[in-house]
């Protein structure tokens, strides 16, 4: 059996739910041993525990450069090597517009979706240069294409999709790709409960299907497969892309049944 990932080191950030948990889970299937980082101690647990002695689960905090630097050591310490750093860590909330928007939710979001791929950049670069491994960023539809009372989140998004890009023409000479992934909607376990908490939960999923031409909101699987394509040898000369893994969502306008 040809594995797309066999032996790969990867460290996946925000790997302990949602998304996260499902490219963990196809990382290991395609033979890749997975640092599972994420703030939440019982779901990093749990996620380790799934993945097996082969795995390693470290509570980390992405927006402390410090803890950061700590986890990346304790992956080479283990691993003796690093192929792969997929920065998925992110949050949403909150839902606003940006007159509405504080300091505190603003530092916040930005903190977490765009500082925490500095600080896992500064401290993994070495390993990844020896490695001439790679970097893949979760990103978002809503960073190319906006979304309503969501500017503060866009605006984080938008800057990955630049600073991916930017990034992969400063890594080339090292053999380092750098790519971003960005989906529209995904059932993750947040998004099924933000569904049912809508006054008419029914009326909020059939909406979440329909802005996908293709038909149906996607499980987080869909998007694993798009990231373990990015990371293995199939997307060799693949860098600085933003793939869109939406069902066409940003297609443009089209009437609905």
């Amino acid at each position: 059996m040809n594995l797309l990932l066999k032996d790969k080191i990867i460290f996946l950030t925000g790997g302990s739910c949602g998304i996260g948990r499902d490219c963990a889970k196809a990382y290991a299937a395609e033979g890749a041993k997975v640092v599972v980082v994420a703030r939440d101690k019982d779901g990093v647990e749990k996620v380790a525990n799934e993945l097996g002695t082969d795995h390693l689960g470290i509570v980390c905090d992405v927006t402390r450069d410090g803890e950061v630097k700590t986890a990346i050591e304790k992956t080479l310490s283990r691993y003796g090597k690093l192929d792969a750093v997929h920065n998925n860590a992110g949050i949403a909330t909150p839902s606003k517009a940006i007159h509405d928007t504080t300091d505190a939710e603003w530092d916040a979001l930005f903190d977490v979706n765009l500082k925490g791929v500095l600080h896992t950049t500064r401290h993994a670069f070495a390993a990844l240069a020896a490695s001439k491994g790679n970097i893949l960023n979760t990103s978002s539809l809503v960073g190319n294409i906006g979304q309503e009372i969501h500017a503060a989140y866009a605006a984080t998004k938008g800057g990955m999709n630049a600073l991916t890009k930017s990034m992969a023409l400063d890594y080339a000479k090292h053999g380092i790709r750098v790519n971003a992934v960005a989906p529209a909607g995904v059932w993750t376990p947040m998004l099924r409960q933000w569904c049912a908490e809508q006054p008419d939960p029914a009326s909020t999923e059939r909406y979440l299907n329909e802005i996908h031409p293709l038909g149906y909101c996607p499980e987080g699987d869909t998007i694993a497969d798009a990231c373990v394509f990015l990371l293995s040898e199939k997307a060799r000369f693949i860098t600085g892309h933003i793939l869109n893994v939406s069902g066409g969502a940003e297609l443009g306008y089209r009437r609905s049944a």
